[in-house]
């Protein structure tokens, strides 16, 4: 009698620690505190070890379970997990505008729209973007069959994966089992009657899934990197890393250890939808954190236009130092679904959605020395040897200088103290020298005439090796 009083115990705790966690992460709201959150989840716990077998894969207690792996297996995603093209600046971003309009081929915009500008038609509809910003974490795939996560993979070389589900249960974000919204709130979040029966019958007895990034905050960045120093450990390098890291340590306890978080940006099942905005909509319906459009803190936002867009990038290009996570732009979709497979991908990279990345932050250092590095193909490319310096928060010690001809354009010097950025934070460059700061102990570089590694002779071809 008791076990049956205790089972019906167990359900009703595991509903209200899931109902909390999505009041947290998706909603962002903290109706309960900590301590009392935990008492929740210890309750759980004494009765789940004193009945085993009632333990369910979906219970919270199973966040971080599982033993430590001798190494990840290999698993093929659904579809493939596509990158992004760059665009860098507003020319940029306006080309990729113009040729996928060039491709939709649409009728003239009307005279009477503000300004003259936007409001680009394609067949009779409005071409709308959706723009929500560029995290710098790890893309992750979770896949959740009748409603349970059933796994958890890297992104790979896109078609093939690791799977790294025991590691993803540790976030707290990430939950084990999908909500289930009811019609009438699916209904008046703008769900029409077909979409409402394909989204419920697939949390039923389907497959759904789920892309986004997992992230390290750069409160737990700092609090890590102030633990690992005192312990005298080596120090993460930045969010970024730290979160790859973490998902591929082979003991999910660890991984536990990290504090990841976790925000959702694709929901790749066809379940009807009509735009890109109704996916992050179900998605936070599901129970996963996504950016809203119409959240507080506006990390996302529908445009009507590409003048709303730059707009939008601007905003937050300005503000991104005070936001609590690594990010390095805006990433622009299109937010008609129906255009997609009339835009179709190149290489690895949809046409209808793109990076609108940040300029690459900068700092000044000096330097020490240039070093040529050899190609497999035998070209010779200098490189700066630097003081280490910190840009965006990563350490940077060498920087590409392309080929003679760019140490010339520069007028560079070894000894000289230079501008460096993070091209879309991410390519150490060269931008500038300061010659007011020079000593007069700089010295001139010249290529060699010899090949350092083979002795054979060195000559210039005329082939374009600028940036």
């Amino acid at each position: 009698m008791d076990k049956i009083k205790d089972k019906k115990r167990i359900a009703k705790l595991k509903t209200e620690i899931n109902c909390h966690r999505y009041q947290y992460h998706v909603l962002d709201k903290l109706d309960i505190s900590d301590a009392a959150f935990d008492a929740l989840k210890n309750e759980l716990e004494e009765l789940e070890l004193q009945y085993p077998d009632l333990v369910t894969a979906d219970s919270p207690t199973q966040k971080v379970g599982g033993e430590a792996l001798d190494k990840f297996k290999k698993v093929e995603h659904l579809s493939a997990m596509l990158s992004l093209n760059d665009a860098f600046g507003e020319e940029e971003i306006r080309a990729w505008e113009k040729r996928i309009l060039k491709i939709l081929n649409p009728t003239p915009p009307p005279l009477s729209l503000r300004g003259g500008v936007g409001g680009v038609k394609i067949g009779g509809r409005e071409l709308n973007y959706f723009c929500e910003l560029k995290l710098d974490g790890l893309a992750v795939s979770l896949i959740y069959e009748q409603g349970c996560l059933a796994r958890g993979a890297t992104r790979g070389d896109g078609q093939i994966g690791e799977d790294i589900t025991q590691n993803l249960k540790t976030i707290g974000a990430i939950p084990l089992v999908l909500r289930r919204p009811d019609e009438s709130e699916l209904r008046k979040t703008g769900f029409n009657d077909g979409q409402i029966k394909k989204i419920l019958a697939a949390i039923k007895s389907g497959t759904i899934e789920i892309r986004g990034e997992a992230i390290m905050t750069k409160t737990v960045f700092e609090k890590l990197n102030k633990k690992y120093k005192k312990e005298g450990k080596p120090l993460l390098a930045n969010s970024r890393n730290g979160a790859a890291g973490s998902l591929r340590q082979l003991d999910p306890k660890i991984t536990a250890q990290r504090q990841l978080d976790f925000f959702a940006y694709a929901l790749t099942t066809d379940l009807g939808l009509a735009k890109h905005e109704q996916e992050h909509q179900l998605i936070r319906l599901l129970g996963l954190p996504s950016f809203s459009a119409n959240g507080a803190k506006q990390y996302a936002r529908r445009c009507a236009d590409l003048e709303e867009v730059i707009a939008f990038h601007n905003h937050w290009a300005d503000r991104r130092g005070a936001l609590p996570f690594g990010c390095d732009g805006v990433v622009v979709a299109i937010d008609d679904i129906s255009l997609r497979a009339k835009l179709g991908v190149v290489g690895k990279a949809p046409r209808w959605m793109q990076a609108y990345k940040f300029s690459g932050e900068e700092a000044t250092t000096v330097v020490e020395d240039i070093i040529l590095q050899i190609g497999r193909t035998g070209i010779l490319t200098p490189v700066a040897v630097l003081k280490p310096v910190s840009v965006g928060g990563v350490i940077v010690s060498r920087a590409t200088l392309h080929n003679e001809d760019e140490i010339k354009r520069l007028g560079l010097k070894i000894g000289d103290t230079v501008i460096v950025q993070r091209a879309g934070d991410v390519i150490p460059d060269i931008i500038n020298i300061l010659p007011k700061l020079r000593s007069g102990q700089e010295k001139d570089f010249h290529m060699p005439k010899v090949c350092p590694m083979c002795g054979g002779r060195v000559e210039q071809r005329a082939v374009s090796l600028g940036k």
